[in-house]
């Protein structure tokens, strides 16, 4: 959540700056446009990257957090078979 907010207020305050510095440069207009939209473009190849780099990491840990979970249910697993078979070995013992 903090990331969304930080990338949110880094665009908006480039995308503010943009604007002030184009509106007190002094260039044809034709020259100004073309400024613009190549910013704009700039700004939205940069958000897709910020966007995939942050699913790929989201989905690295999701995938992280699957194979601990399946790690530790076959832990659970193993220690449950141990103990059963402890429990037939003290039986067969007494």
């Amino acid at each position: 959540m903090k990331s969304g907010k930080l990338l949110l207020g880094l665009v908006s305050g480039a995308l503010a700056g943009a604007v002030v510095g184009l509106l007190y440069a002094p260039k044809k207009g034709k020259d100004t446009r073309k400024a613009i939209t190549d910013k704009g473009d700039d700004y939205i190849k940069g958000a897709n990257k910020s966007i995939h780099e942050f699913t790929d990491s989201v989905n690295h840990k999701m995938e992280a957090l699957k194979a601990r979970t399946k790690a530790n249910l076959a832990g659970s697993k193993s220690e449950e078979k141990m103990n059963k078979a402890k429990a037939e070995m003290h039986d067969v013992a007494s």
